[in-house]
C-alpha cells in the first residue's frame, strides 16, 4: 500500500501564493477565536526540555525524542514531543486562576512518525491548557469545550471564504457527534480502530471519540496515550471528515488531565511506577499543580482541512522520501 495517495482528478482550490496568504489568515483568525472562546492568553514555550524533569511527552511510549548534548550545561536536552506537562507547570508558575488558560505555538520533531498524506516528522500545533475546578472534571464539561473548539474552526472557515471564494466547496459539520471508544468497538467489532474512526466520521461529519488510552473490553485500547497527562476516562480525539481524501482527519487530541488518583492508577496500569519519583509527577501526586483541561490542535492539519488540501506537505515545509515526492509530482501537487 503506497504511503501517499493523491485522489484522482485532485486540483488544489488555491495556487501557491494564495495558499501561503490563506495559511497566515487561518493562523491569525483561528487563534483569536480560540482565545476568545476558552479565555486563553498566549505565552512563549520551550523547544527543548531537560529529560530529568519528566516534562517531555512520551506519546505512545515507543517514539524516541531527538536528543542532543549541551556542553555548556554538561547535560543533554530533548526536543519536545508535545507540551502537555510543561503547560500545567506553567499555569502554576504564572499563577493562572480557574477559568483562564494559556496557548502557545508548539513546534516538535517526531523522528519515528510514519509519513503519509496526514503525517510528517515536523509537528506544528497550538498547545493550550486551562485551569478548571474539581467539579468541572466531567464528561459534560469536556463536551462543552470540544464544541467551542469546533465553533472556532467553523467560524474560521466562514471568514476564510469571504477572502477566497474558491473555497466554497469546503464544507464542515458544526454539530459534533460524541461516542466513547467502547461504543464504537461495540458497534463495529470487526473493524480496526482507524476503520471505526472513518466509519463514525463519515456518518456524522464532525466527531469526538471519548476514552483514549485505557483498555476496552476486547483487551486493547482504541489508541495509545501516555499515562501521565490525560485522564483516560475524560479525554478524546476530535476528528473531521475530510472530503478531499475520503477519510477522517484528526485535528486534536485533548482531555481533562490526570489528578493525583488518576495518575497513580494509570502509572500502575502502564507499569511506569518509577515515574512517580520525577519532579513533575511528585508535584501532581501531592496536589501542587492545578486541575486542568488541555490539548493540541494541529496547525498544518487545520490548514489542510480548511483549504481542501490532499497532502500536509502542501501547507508545511518538511522532509519527504522519494516515493512521496514522486507521487506528488506525478499528480501535480506542489510540496512546500
Amino acid at each position: 500500500m503506497p504511503k501517499t495517495v493523491i485522489p484522482a482528478g485532485y486540483r488544489p482550490a488555491l495556487g501557491l501564493y494564495d495558499t501561503q496568504k490563506a495559511i497566515g489568515l487561518i493562523k491569525q483568525i483561528f487563534l483569536e477565536k480560540l482565545c476568545g472562546a476558552l479565555h486563553l492568553k498566549r505565552v512563549t514555550a520551550p523547544l527543548f526540555v531537560d529529560p530529568a524533569t519528566g516534562l517531555n511527552d512520551d506519546l505512545n511510549g515507543v517514539e524516541r525524542p531527538v536528543t542532543f548534548d549541551v556542553p555548556a550545561l554538561g547535560a543533554n536536552a530533548e526536543v519536545v514531543h508535545s507540551l502537555a506537562k510543561w503547560k500545567r507547570m506553567a499555569l502554576a508558575q504564572y499563577d493562572f486562576h480557574v477559568g483562564n488558560g494559556l496557548v502557545t505555538d508548539m513546534n516538535a520533531i517526531r523522528r519515528d512518525e510514519e509519513m503519509d498524506n496526514l503525517h510528517s516528522i515536523y509537528v506544528d500545533q497550538w498547545d493550550w491548557e486551562k485551569v478548571i475546578t474539581r467539579e468541572e472534571r466531567t464528561t459534560e464539561y469536556l463536551k462543552q469545550t470540544v464544541q467551542k473548539i469546533v465553533d472556532a474552526v467553523c467560524g474560521t472557515l466562514d471568514e476564510l471564504k469571504w477572502q477566497f471564494p474558491a473555497l466554497e466547496r469546503v464544507r464542515l459539520c458544526r454539530e459534533t457527534a460524541f461516542a466513547t471508544a467502547q461504543e464504537l468497538e461495540d458497534q463495529w467489532p470487526a473493524l480496526t480502530p482507524k476503520e471505526r474512526e472513518n466509519a463514525f466520521a463519515k456518518a456524522h461529519g464532525t466527531v469526538f471519540i471519548i476514552g483514549i488510552g485505557g483498555a476496552l473490553r476486547s483487551g486493547r485500547p482504541h489508541d495509545g496515550r501516555a499515562p501521565d497527562y490525560d485522564d483516560w476516562t475524560l479525554n478524546g480525539d476530535l476528528l473531521f471528515w475530510n472530503e478531499t481524501l475520503g477519510c477522517a482527519l484528526e485535528l486534536s487530541s485533548m482531555g481533562i488531565r490526570v489528578d493525583a488518583d488518576a495518575l497513580a492508577r494509570q502509572l500502575s496500569i502502564a507499569g511506569c511506577g518509577e515515574r512517580a519519583a520525577l519532579p513533575f509527577h511528585k508535584m501532581l501526586l501531592t496536589d501542587e499543580l492545578p486541575l486542568t483541561i488541555g490539548g493540541g490542535i494541529g496547525q498544518s492539519r487545520l490548514c489542510m482541512l480548511l483549504l481542501g488540501k490532499a497532502h500536509v506537505g502542501e501547507v508545511q515545509v518538511s522532509l519527504w522520501d522519494g516515493e512521496t515526492r514522486a507521487a506528488c509530482a506525478a499528480a501535480g501537487v506542489q510540496l512546500l
